[in-house]
């Protein structure tokens, strides 16, 4: 998920062919979406990274290309050391259930809970600007996102869902399992995610996906649990153990949340298949970093944070 790629600056959007017969006009396209406008010191660029799954796509060895199946990962940004908090990371009891989904869950109800629990992470270089998802995981602005969302260098800054930006910096990095913690400044009484734990999470269960696709900030998507323990080969790592998942996630997504219905952390966004090389949109592939990883890496982030 992650070698910089460049959105078109005037990109228009796309609409889908109508199947319908001469007979019946089809409507006009719709307008184009409210992409956020650049910065004067570059485009914005999404990291890009081919990826062999074996597991999934049972690729060549190695992360190559064939078999044409890209992961596109989310954003970069720069890393910059300093101390922080340490965070209190909230998880559910852990639960042998048959699936959070029943039949009439209000998904309104869950976007409205876990929303503020949601940022996006920017990342402003002298020459483009990167963006990606995170999400905070104590009060006083602790937010996990992926590695590489904050591989490259630049000026980082957090923006919360209500609109607020911060300035912020990298303070821990696992390379392995592609997380981070970032340090937003001068915040204090934020709503921390709730983690689930892998048991809660069934085949078939509805899911949401948080983010910030293509800069679009505060979007969420739904979806299922597709399938567990995916293995990924970025070419340059290799993770395993995902969650795979058709809920719409896009270039902008990784270190945003995958969310139950009972508004539970379950994964952390991270990459994406699509159909070939060109391409690059969601194809209903998405992959997440399961919660028992994610936990697991935090306590090990935040004891290197204090040490």
């Amino acid at each position: 998920m992650t070698d910089l790629m460049s959105r078109p600056a005037n990109y228009r959007g796309s609409h889908a062919a109508y199947a319908d017969d001469d007979a019946i006009t089809p409507p006009p396209p719709p307008p184009a979406p409210p992409y956020v406008t650049p910065p004067a010191g570059g485009p914005r660029r999404w990291p890009r990274r081919v990826v062999g799954g074996a597991a999934v796509f049972a690729l060549v060895a190695g992360g190559g290309t064939a078999g044409g199946v890209l992961a596109d990962r989310y954003l970069a940004d720069q890393q910059s050391g300093t101390t922080t908090t340490s965070s209190t990371i909230a998880t559910t009891a852990t639960s042998t259930s048959t699936g959070s989904t029943t039949e009439g869950d209000d998904l309104a109800a869950v976007v409205k809970a876990v929303q503020p629990s949601i940022v996006t992470v920017t990342v402003d270089g002298d020459r483009s600007s990167s963006i990606g998802s995170g999400v905070i995981i104590n009060s006083d602005g602790l937010v996990l996102t992926n590695n590489h969302v904050i591989a490259e260098d630049g000026t980082v800054s957090v923006r919360l869902s209500s609109g607020k930006t911060v300035p912020a910096t990298v303070v821990a990095t696992d390379t392995t399992n592609d997380l981070a913690l970032v340090q937003a400044t001068g915040l204090s009484g934020l709503t921390p995610a709730t983690f689930g734990t892998n048991d809660s999470v069934v085949v078939g269960d509805t899911v949401l996906a948080f983010g910030a696709p293509l800069g679009l900030e505060n979007t969420v998507t739904s979806g299922i649990v597709s399938a567990l323990d995916r293995s990924v080969d970025t070419g340059t790592e290799k993770l395993s153990g995902l969650i795979q998942t058709d809920a719409a996630i896009n270039q902008g997504n990784s270190g945003g949340a995958l969310v139950d219905t009972s508004g539970h952390v379950i994964g952390i966004n991270v990459a994406i298949a699509t159909a070939s090389e060109g391409s690059s949109g969601s194809i209903g592939v998405g992959f997440a970093i399961p919660a028992d990883t994610v936990t697991t890496v935090i306590k090990q982030l935040e004891s290197q944070i204090k040490s």
